[in-house]
Parts: C-alpha cells; structure tokens; sequence
C-alpha cells in the first residue's frame, strides 16, 4: 500500500453541490459534450471510471487513464519490430472510491492494476517501471503530480501482473459548496516522446511482446 503526499492549494471556484447519487460503482464510461470541453475530452480517448461514491457532499472527481501515457514500450523507435522490443506495460484498469462531506477536502483511495511484459531484448527478470498520478483542476491545470516507482521480478516469465494500492489522494476544496467534479485524477507511465506518440497512433505490442505480433 501507497500513501499520496499531498498538499494542495485550494482550489476550484465555489459550484452549487450536486446531489448524492446513493450508488457504488466503478465502471468505464464516455461523457458526452459539445465544443471545447467535447474536444478536450475527446483527446484523452480512453475509458473513463466513475469513482465509487459513499453520502458525500457531492459527485465524486473523475479518474482516467491518459491515452499517451497508457502503454509502456522499449525499442529503438527507428527500427520497431516485435524482436527488438526489451519490457512493455499496460495499465488495464484503476477502482477507486472517495469520500467528503461538510467542508472536508477530498480524499480518494485507489487500485490501478498493471499488466508488465518482457520482450525478446529484456536482459532480466527484474524491471522498475515510473509511473504517475495528477490531480487537475478539469480540463484546465494540473494541481500536482506524484511520481511512484513499481519493481517487478517476472521470476523467469514473460508477463507480470502487479495491482499497486494508493491511500490518501487528498484534494482540498475553496469553500463547502465545491464539488469533486470540478477535479480529474489522470494516471500514466512516465514515457518517453517517442513512447508517447507510438501510443498516440495507436501502435501498440501485446504484452507478451516476444511471441505476439505488433498490433496496428
């Protein structure tokens, strides 16, 4: 288990509270929209989980996983091929719930499940992966961003499982009436340019990427 050290400014303009949806649930979904927030929305492409909600004060903050930042792959970008990729990682999925109430910040538990790959370049079994978490004032600023590291032995095997455990993402807000919607928490592998736009393009390598083919 991970703790978040946090500590934010507050933030946020004060919004009317929205009522309390009674329901616990955390499944992959798509808001619809119109215009700037539509576009802005439609950039990040990926799933969306609803955070599981308790009697809070309000809807809970949205987390996602960023598209350009959702897959890990090693290889000489120059020369791409299932043989010279070393280790990959996919982020498969995150739960989280949230609670606040009265004029209490935000505090949101999750589990982000990674799937870890080692490839026909791999030189070991063992393998640290970066990965990250950011809070952002929606579609606008990120508030902050935490960097964590995710050892993994693959114990002679070429993929690997690992769900990480995050407690205590705290989000303080500006007055009682500021709702968790006005946040997103974004998840991501720290990757590299080229990573980054091999993802954009929706190239991608399985995860077993030594005896898988490269998938378009």
């Amino acid at each position: 288990m991970r703790r978040f050290s946090y500590a934010l400014i507050a933030a946020a303009a004060a919004v009317v509270a929205f009522p309390v949806d009674s329901s616990a649930q955390t499944r992959p979904g798509q808001e619809s929209g119109q215009g700037e927030a539509r576009r802005q929305d439609d950039g990040w492409n990926v799933p969306r989980l609803r955070l599981n909600q308790r009697a809070n004060a309000g809807p809970c903050p949205f987390v996602k996983i960023l598209y350009d930042a959702a897959r890990y792959v090693e290889m000489p970008f120059e020369q791409p091929g299932t043989n010279n990729v070393g280790y990959t990682g996919e982020i498969q999925g995150v739960t989280a719930n949230c609670s606040y109430r009265d004029n209490d910040p935000i505090t949101v538990n999750m589990n982000i499940l990674f799937e870890l790959g080692r490839g026909p370049q791999a030189t070991n079994d063992n393998r640290t992966y970066r990965y990250w978490i950011a809070v952002t004032d929606r579609n606008t600023a990120v508030l902050n961003k935490e960097y964590f590291d995710l050892p993994v032995n693959f114990r002679g095997q070429q993929r690997a499982t690992v769900e990480e455990e995050i407690r205590g993402v705290v989000i303080p807000r500006a007055e009682i009436t500021t709702s968790g919607s006005n946040f997103e928490i974004l998840i991501g592998f720290e990757v590299t340019p080229e990573m980054a736009e091999f993802n954009r393009t929706g190239s991608r390598f399985r995860i077993n990427a030594g005896t898988a083919s490269a998938q378009q």
